[in-house]
Formats: structure tokens, C-alpha cells, sequence
């Protein structure tokens, strides 16, 4: 009588796994398509830069570039001031970013770490600012600004720039500060810290990835603002990227495209390597107020 080895059966399949093999494979197409959705658009542009304009007219402008040519870019400089209007966005969008950061943290820490009487009433009036339409200031502000001699200036457009950008700020360091140990702040005290000194040495420092999740977010709305700047900037040497774009538009509503494409490569490039480079810090930011530590 030979005994035969009986190998045990293998558990069936559950469900569940399953289930989580699908929901898997659903995350990583929807995955995909967004990616293709938002580096799509910017592969074209670039790739449209480098088009001959009697290619791109001519030809499938969604098509690979039969040649490529680098005078879309000289033409982009030499149509418009594209390096004055460069330097007046770079100059806007620095200004208001300092404001945020500086009036964000401030208002937070006051709100959130010192506190107050109604000091929850007076976060939800800033958060309030986050639903109020930009449009509804535009009038009031350009008769002050025409009173008060502001008008056409880089202040005109860095203040309310800052203004409308303030809730958010707010928030994400409320969010911040919420998460950091109460102990700190006590240790601090005991030592004879006042309520500045624990701000500059203890909150100030332990911010630095809010503070870059906070400038990277409202660079993207100040650089590439167009209807404050259309509205309160007057002459051509404040005009930023958005209002410089407009000189490629030529008599009868022409407008050189390839030179376009060029022109907002070159205005796009430096938001794209900062977020490369920070992207790690901006996460980290954005997480902080999700996770304690």
C-alpha cells in the first residue's frame, strides 16, 4: 500500500482582492490620463515654439514639427518687452508673496497659537475672503487708488494681489500651528521667551515648508494675474506677462502665433523649474497640517 502525498487545497480567490486588484488598476489609468491631460498641452507648446510659422499655418498644427528654428524666440523679444515685463511680474509677484507670508503668519499665529476673545469668529471672517469674487473690487479700488496717487504704480497691483490671497495663507498656517506641541510654546515661557521671541525662534523656523507651500501656490494666481493688472497699470513699462502678451496681436487682429508660443515658454520656464526643484517642500507643506509631528 503506497501512500500518496495529499497536497491542501488552495483558498479560493476572495472577493476582496479582487476588488482591490480593479480599484488598483482604476487609480492607475485615471493616473495616466490625468498626466496625459496636463503634460499634453505643455509638450505642444513647446514643441510649437520651435515651428516655422509657414509649418504651423500651413500644415496639422497638432502635428510633430516638420523643422525646427529658434527665430520665433528672437522675434518674441524683439516684438514685445518681454524682459521689462518679465521683471514687472518678477517684481509683483515677489512683493506679494513677502505680504502674504509675512501677514499669513502674523494673523496665524496670533489666531491660532497666542489666541484671543473671538478669535474663532475672526478666523471665519478671513476665511470668509475666500468665496469674495476679485470683480467686486476692481471699481472701488481704482477710485482710491486715483485718490490716493497709487494708481499705475507695482503697489496697485501688489496689494490686492496680496489681499484676496491672505485667507488661504491664513488657513494653511492655522493648519500648521494647530499641529505643533503646546509643551514648546510653555518651555518657551518658562525661560522668559515673550510672545515675539517664540515667534522668531521657535514658530518662524519650524514654518519653512508651509511658508514655500504658501508662495508657490499664489505664484501661480499673481504671475500670471491679468485683470488687476488690466485694470490699474496704465503705461507699457509696468505692464506684466499677461498685458505684454498682447503685442504680438498685430493690425486687423494678426497674431504671430509661433512667436506667441516662444514668448509664454520663456514666461512659463521659470514656475516650472521652482516647482521641480520645491515640489518635495510643497508636499511636505501641504501634509503638515494633516499629520502631527
Amino acid at each position: 500500500m503506497t501512500d500518496t502525498a495529499s497536497t491542501p487545497d488552495r483558498p479560493p480567490r476572495s472577493a476582496g482582492s479582487y476588488r482591490l486588484r480593479v480599484q488598483r488598476t482604476l487609480l492607475a489609468v485615471t493616473v495616466v490620463l490625468i498626466v496625459i491631460v496636463q503634460v499634453y498641452p505643455l509638450l505642444w507648446l513647446f514643441l510649437t515654439s520651435f515651428r516655422t510659422a509657414s509649418d504651423f499655418a500651413g500644415g496639422n498644427p497638432f502635428a510633430f514639427p516638420s523643422e525646427f528654428t529658434l527665430d520665433n524666440y528672437a522675434r518674441a523679444f524683439s516684438t514685445g518687452n518681454l524682459w521689462l515685463n518679465i521683471l514687472n511680474s518678477l517684481i509683483v509677484t515677489l512683493g506679494a508673496s513677502a505680504l502674504i507670508v509675512i501677514a499669513g503668519m502674523m494673523a496665524a499665529y496670533a489666531l491660532q497659537v497666542l489666541g484671543f476673545r473671538f478669535s474663532n469668529l475672526v478666523r471665519a471672517l478671513f476665511l470668509l475672503g475666500i468665496i469674495v469674487p476679485v470683480q467686486i473690487a476692481l471699481v472701488p479700488l481704482f477710485i482710491d487708488y486715483a485718490q490716493v496717487g497709487l494708481l499705475d504704480t507695482h503697489l496697485s497691483m501688489i496689494v490686492p494681489l496680496a489681499a484676496f490671497s491672505l485667507p488661504m495663507a491664513i488657513y494653511l498656517f492655522s493648519s500648521f500651528y494647530e499641529y505643533i506641541p503646546r509643551e514648546m510654546y510653555e518651555a518657551a515661557s518658562l525661560d522668559g521667551a515673550g510672545p515675539y521671541r517664540i515667534f522668531g525662534q521657535i514658530t518662524f523656523p519650524l514654518s519653512a515648508n508651509t511658508i514655500i507651500t504658501v508662495v508657490l501656490v499664489n505664484s501661480i494666481f499673481i504671475w500670471n494675474d491679468f485683470i488687476f493688472a488690466n485694470t490699474f497699470v496704465l503705461s507699457d513699462g509696468l505692464k506684466t506677462i499677461p498685458l505684454g502678451l498682447q503685442n504680438y496681436i498685430g493690425a486687423m487682429g494678426n497674431t504671430d502665433w509661433t512667436a506667441t508660443f516662444a514668448a509664454v515658454c520663456v514666461t512659463v520656464t521659470p514656475l516650472l523649474l521652482v516647482f521641480l526643484v520645491l515640489n518635495k517642500a510643497m508636499i511636505n507643506g501641504l501634509e503638515s497640517g494633516a499629520t502631527k509631528g
